[in-house]
Parts: C-alpha cells; structure tokens; sequence
C-alpha cells in the first residue's frame, strides 16, 4: 500500500488536517490503432466517474503515428477529469513523438517528459524511462561505443526523473513512468527480456524524494504490485495486465491520496 495512499474502497484515516483524498486513476499500454475508434471512450467515461485524476503509462499510441493520436484524442473527449501522461516506446516507434505529445496535450492532458505538473495539490513528476535492468544484472557503461550510448539513455532518463521530481513543491508526489524502476513488476516476463523492460537506475532519484507511489506500464505479463529498496510502492498498470489480474473489473486502478488542507 503506498505510504499516504490507499486502494480504492478503504476507509481514509481522517484528521483535522485532512480533506477528502484525492482518488487517482492509472493505466498504461492503451495501443491505439487506426481501428480503435470507439473503443475507449466507456472506459474513459468510467475513469471519469471513479477518480479526480487520470495518469497515463505510456505505449498510448500502436506504432506512434500522428493519425492514432488523433482517435485517441477523439477518445479522451470522454474524459472529464484533469490528467498527466508519457510516452512510451510504441509512442517513438515511428519518429512522430513530438508531434504524437501535442495532439495529446491539445487534449488537456499534461504531457510529462522530465516536466512536472500539480493536480488538486499532488505534484506528478514523468518521463518515459529506459531500459538496461536491474541491480547487479544492469548493463554498465563500458566497452563499446554503442554499448555506452545505450546506457547513457538510461542515465540521461534517471536524470531527467531527478529534475522533474525536484522542481515539485507539492507535500505528495507520484511518479509516471512507462519503464519499470524495480524488478518485481516485470517479473511474469520471460527472464531474457528483463534487461528490456526496465531499470533500477530509474530507482535512484525515486529513493531521494518523498515519493508516495509509482506507476508504470510495459511489462504486460509482470506483476502488479512491487517495492522500491526503501519501500516506495511501484505498481504496474499495464492495462493487459490489469485485465488479466483483475478480470471482470474495469482495467484501470485507483488509488487513493490524503492531501492535507
């Protein structure tokens, strides 16, 4: 359970100091094709109608064309709370993910890419995130000259993540990512790709802030919940997986922030 966080339906601690939680909904790994029109406006609608905010994991788009961006955007009309979202790899996949970022942002969402942003009193620091794995499985930055461009990736994403989170003043802070900063999301995907869906680098500045929680997507076949090293909790919001943890509920999750009056 995140530190000042609760799953939606537990009954919030409540003090003098304390107004309503704010309920957050989060789901990644939407994969918009040009056949997709139609297809998410009820569950927007359903977002809506269950939370105060929306975060979007990344992966919004198929194969980051301009055209998907439109539908979805056409989708979010749906949408009637405020919001923040990344990119995820499928978002770049075609060179378009600068302008795939502002079609969605024309949206109203807050598109994040080492930006932050505040939302009914909680502050959202994102990026999109890299790969490289985790702990003592993660790939230096050494030998070839490829090699250590790739980690440099890794680096430049955990620096941007620093940057977004220290320009919060808000007393609550989230993190939104696409890749996973901890292996224990991405546990369920086959142990070859582990170095591809995520890195522990991602974990460092999460460890030197007040974080309340994490969310992310990617890793369609990990687990739903984990911890970083000093207990912030990472949940994985990959709506393939969430259909498939949670089946018959609708594939989005809601957690539950008290943000002090």
């Amino acid at each position: 359970m995140p530190r000042n966080a609760q799953p939606h339906g537990d009954a919030p601690s409540t003090t003098m100091t304390i107004r309503e939680p704010v309920r957050i909904a989060a789901l990644g790994d939407l994969h918009c094709t040009r056949s997709s029109a139609g297809k998410f406006q009820a569950l927007f609608a359903q977002i809506s109608e269950s939370a105060d905010m929306v975060l979007l994991a990344g992966d919004l788009t198929e194969t980051g064309q301009p055209e998907e961006a439109r539908i979805l955007a056409r989708e979010l009309s749906a949408l009637r709370i405020p919001g923040a979202a990344v990119l995820g790899n499928h978002d770049w996949e075609s060179g378009h993910h600068e302008e795939v970022s502002h079609i969605l942002s024309e949206t109203g969402l807050n598109m994040l890419d080492g930006e932050a942003c505040e939302i009914s009193g909680i502050g959202i620091a994102g990026v999109k995130g890299f790969c490289g794995g985790f702990g003592t499985a993660a790939l230096g930055q050494w030998g070839e000259p490829t090699i250590k461009q790739f980690v440099h990736e890794a680096v430049n994403e955990a620096l941007k993540l620093e940057a977004s989170l220290a320009r919060l003043r808000s007393k609550r802070q989230v993190v939104l990512l696409h890749y996973s900063p901890v292996r224990d999301t991405v546990e369920g995907e086959p142990l070859e790709i582990y170095p591809f869906v995520g890195s522990s680098r991602l974990e460092e500045p999460i460890s030197r802030f007040a974080v309340s929680f994490v969310v992310h997507g990617h890793a369609h076949r990990g687990r739903h919940e984990g911890r970083t090293k000093n207990n912030v909790p990472v949940y994985n919001v990959s709506l393939p997986l969430l259909t498939r943890v949670f089946p018959g509920r609708p594939p989005f999750l809601v957690l539950e922030v008290a943000v002090d009056a």
